[in-house]
């Protein structure tokens, strides 16, 4: 065993400070077999055979990723220098690797034993959901595997000597993501995402065939096309002889580890298994009578176990690819909206995360299986003593950014100036924001974008105003749904990159929830909230909280606002009812 793979198995001998530039760090990295993150000085280094390589100059330095390991494409980074000194000198072990595989971009970080990030020590690798008009929302499997992979290879060069303190790895994913495997272990369909709506038929013919109430209770999940009840009967419809083909099923995140480690018993965590709309909550295993209502076998699915399970021994490849992480822990995946509320602080019924990123949710954690979940609602089981309940929306941030792409409006800090000098609810438009569907609270399947009241008066101006309107709206209607069922008002704590780039928004939520409105001091509350759930599984940290998460804002709600936003959630409530017709998911 090689050195550093020695000490990526201890996890915890750290050398004494070194105030050397990290180029010097990465070359002694490399030197101990970190060939394929290969790193020489001086502006004409080239890079020899392998997926990423970093060159120094005096200030920062060019990383180069490979789009996927024996492909031609590149990618070029500039990365500040960061050194080992510094780092050492404002963070401590254990440190923990951060994957966060999510809808639009594959983060991933270092974190240290209060779960802060290192600086320097990530990265951001975009990636494409495949968006069609026939409700089409897919990837490539190994499209979006290589950009996992093209992530964690530029942090391991990123963090320098520190790679070699990497105590355990941890990561979230998207929900409700499903392909399907061969035989062999190989995929045959591409993955579909939550926003896949092409199994609305489908979904309808579940919800006339099911005891919707009964599986609702047991699983959480309304019949609904972002889980993979329906995707399995569409599959049989549309493409027989494929489907036929079908060995097993699998989530996004428990195929990587399946790669990573060579192993095709991975388990899938609690966590993910519950988005699948297929896990019994209580019961902690696939639901039997679904099941057998879908003809699947429980041995067509993974195993499951709760995410603090960890799997160590990459397979030979990833071993020589990622040598610091050979032997180190990998705990199981979780969904990325346990994790938004874990990195906000929102780990008990007493704090309600709100979080506007690509999507949007609000959510609080709760103990055990939780109680029944009110209609137009989830429940999500994060481990065996804790679960999610809320609901989430397909559209969230990306409302506005199809808003301002579409409609050519100023860059956010621009955008949010110029909205603040609109009245609220002043252009008499009334929208139902579901541009890539609807999710809570009415689970239609049927479910696009649709505007009423536009004149040649209204500006694109006021009908981005409105859509945003028309999200805080929905986070209206969840919130009732949650105070109602959990006899209280918890505190709110906003986060997500939408929230952090417009005060504008965060202010009209509090004015429509009429609730002061608190933001997360946290950078990226996701991965945040991974790397505290592997701190809290690997014995570092006592609970979830142990180390609290900051508030760097708050908005205080405008009381003289409280009418006009009731009127305008009710004329959007009326118009959903009037043009998509009552909720049949129970």
């Amino acid at each position: 065993m090689g050195d550093l793979e020695s000490v990526g198995a201890r996890g915890a001998q750290a050398p004494g400070n070194n105030t050397n530039p990290p180029a010097r760090s990465l070359n002694r990295v490399s030197n101990r077999r970190y060939d394929h993150l290969r790193v020489t000085e001086g502006p004409d280094a080239r890079v020899g055979s392998g997926h990423a390589a970093a060159t120094s100059g005096r200030d920062c330095y060019d990383l180069t990723v490979s789009t996927s390991p024996g492909r031609a494409g590149q990618r070029r980074h500039r990365v500040p220098v960061v050194t080992e000194g510094a780092q050492r000198a404002a963070h401590e072990a254990p440190y923990v690797l951060v994957i966060d595989i999510g809808s639009s971009a594959i983060k991933a970080g270092l974190y240290d034993a209060r779960a802060e990030a290192v600086e320097g020590a990530a990265a951001r690798i975009p990636h494409t959901v495949r968006l069609r008009s026939d409700g089409t929302a897919e990837e490539p499997v190994d499209e979006l595997g290589a950009a996992v992979a093209q992530a964690v290879d530029a942090v391991l060069v990123r963090a320098g000597a520190l790679a070699a303190e990497i105590g355990a790895v941890g990561a979230d994913s998207m929900a409700s993501t499903i392909l399907a495997l061969d035989r062999a272990g190989r995929p045959v369909t591409p993955v579909y995402t939550y926003a896949d709506t092409r199994s609305g038929p489908d979904v309808e013919a579940l919800r006339r065939d099911l005891d919707l109430s009964a599986v609702y209770d047991r699983t959480g999940c309304p019949q609904h096309t972002s889980y993979v009840p329906g995707r399995v009967r569409w599959l049989r419809r549309t493409q027989p002889s494929l489907a036929d083909a079908v060995a097993r099923w699998t989530d996004i995140s428990t195929f990587l580890y399946s790669q990573w480690f060579g192993r095709s018993d991975v388990p899938s965590s609690y966590s993910v298994a519950s988005w699948s709309g297929i896990l019994d909550r209580h019961r902690l295993d696939w639901d039997s009578a679904l099941l057998d209502h879908l003809s699947l076998r429980d041995d067509m699915l993974p195993p499951l176990a709760p995410y603090s399970d960890a799997i160590s021994g990459l397979c030979t490849e990833y071993a020589r690819r990622w040598p610091a992480l050979a032997n180190v822990p990998f705990f199981l995946a979780v969904g990325d909206g346990a994790s938004a509320n874990v990195g906000t602080g929102c780990v008990s019924p007493s704090r309600m995360a709100l979080t506007v990123g690509t999507t949007a949710a609000m959510r609080v954690l709760v103990e055990g299986p939780g109680p029944p979940v009110p209609v137009g609602l989830w429940a999500y089981r994060l481990g065996r003593d804790a679960t999610l309940l809320g609901g989430s929306f397909t559209e969230g941030g990306s409302v506005l950014t199809w808003s301002m792409d579409t409609l050519r409006l100023p860059a956010a800090g621009e955008l949010d100036d110029a909205l603040s000098r609109l009245p609220p609810d002043g252009h008499g438009l009334t929208v139902l924001p579901f541009i890539t569907g609807e999710r809570s609270t009415g689970w239609s399947t049927e479910a696009t974008g649709t505007v009423r009241g536009i004149r040649a008066s209204t500006t694109p101006l006021e009908l981005v105003q409105a859509f945003m309107e028309a999200v805080a709206y929905r986070f209206g209607l969840v919130a009732e749904l949650l105070v109602l069922c959990l006899g209280t008002e918890p505190q709110i704590v906003a986060g997500g990159g939408a929230i952090h780039h417009s005060p504008y928004w965060v202010q009209m939520m509090a004015d429509v929830l009429q609730r002061p409105v608190h933001v997360s001091g946290e950078a990226e509350d996701t991965s945040r909230g991974t790397a505290a759930l592997a701190l809290h599984a690997m014995g570092a940290w006592s609970a979830r909280d142990a180390v609290p998460a900051g508030i760097v804002s708050s908005r205080e709600p405008d009381a003289t606002r409280a009418g006009l936003y009731r009127s305008a959630m009710e004329r959007q409530r009326a118009f959903y009812a009037s043009t998509l017709g009552p909720p049949g998911i129970a």
